[in-house]
Parts: C-alpha cells; sequence; structure tokens
C-alpha cells in the first residue's frame, strides 16, 4: 500500500538542505548552518552524503583567503525531492479515502 521513503532523504538534517535547496539557486554552507541550526560537523556529513548520491553538486572555492563552500541540488535531486514529498502526501492521505 505504501511506497517506500527514499532513506537518504528521510534523514531530518538531509531533508532540510533538501527543502532549503530546491527553493533558491544556490546556498553556502554558512547559510545552510544557520538554517538548520546545525554543526558544522554534522552537516558537512549530510551535504557529502547528499553529494555522493548526486543530489547536490558541491564547489568549493575561497572569497579571498576565507573558504566558501557552495551547493546546488541537481536534476537528480529536484527529482528524488518531489518523489519523497509525493510519497509523504500518500502516506497523509490514506485514511482520507
Amino acid at each position: 500500500m505504501f511506497e517506500e521513503l527514499d532513506p537518504l532523504l528521510h534523514s531530518q538534517l538531509r531533508l532540510a538542505v533538501m527543502s532549503l535547496l530546491i527553493g533558491v539557486e544556490e546556498a553556502d554552507f554558512v547559510f545552510l548552518k544557520e538554517k538548520t541550526n546545525s554543526t558544522a560537523g554534522n552537516l558537512s556529513v549530510q551535504i557529502e552524503k547528499l553529494k555522493e548520491a548526486g543530489y547536490i553538486n558541491v564547489e568549493k572555492t575561497f572569497q579571498g583567503k576565507m573558504p566558501r563552500t557552495i551547493c546546488k541540488i541537481t536534476p537528480k535531486g529536484i527529482e528524488a525531492f518531489e518523489n519523497y514529498v509525493k510519497t509523504i502526501q500518500t502516506y497523509f492521505n490514506a485514511n482520507i479515502k
């Protein structure tokens, strides 16, 4: 009856990152850290998992002498996020019918 939820997106922090990235062209690490209220270490690990899955692209640059990490959602990431949302909606609508 219920489709399986994408285990990669079924993590609170990874889902939060994807939710933020779906609405912007790109976001830097500091913005994501502030919006998710996560630690730098945990966020780094979760970003790497999303990158390995092909859900986001990560670009590391320098702004002056300061390192800057920019994240962008990929088409694969958009599709995965949209599928996750649709699947969650079927869970919510199961008792309505």
